[in-house]
């Protein structure tokens, strides 16, 4: 199988299709690596969706454990894109 496998085994009840959907956008946008720095707005505007359905996908994604979240901040002190980590 894929790398997705674990994607395709897990029913809708338990990750919504939304949130396969950015998890595969996620992956794209990581290349070699896990991690990226994507902000909502621009995964929203890539994938045609609004940003709560994205916000709602990063929420599933992260109590699937499939995604690490973490904050950054610009040397201001103000908000910047998320570090977005992959886990599978």
């Amino acid at each position: 199988m894929s790398y997705f496998n674990h994607l395709y085994k897990t029913s809708p009840d338990e990750l919504p299709h939304r949130a396969r959907a950015v998890y595969m956008y996620l992956k794209d946008r990581t290349g070699k690596g896990t991690e990226c720095w994507p902000a909502v707005n621009t995964i929203a505007a890539d994938m045609n969706l609004s940003r709560s359905t994205v916000k709602r996908a990063l929420h599933d994604l992260v109590q699937a454990e499939l995604l690490e979240k973490e904050p950054r901040y610009r040397e201001n002190g103000s908000n910047t894109s998320n570090r977005l980590v992959l886990k599978k």
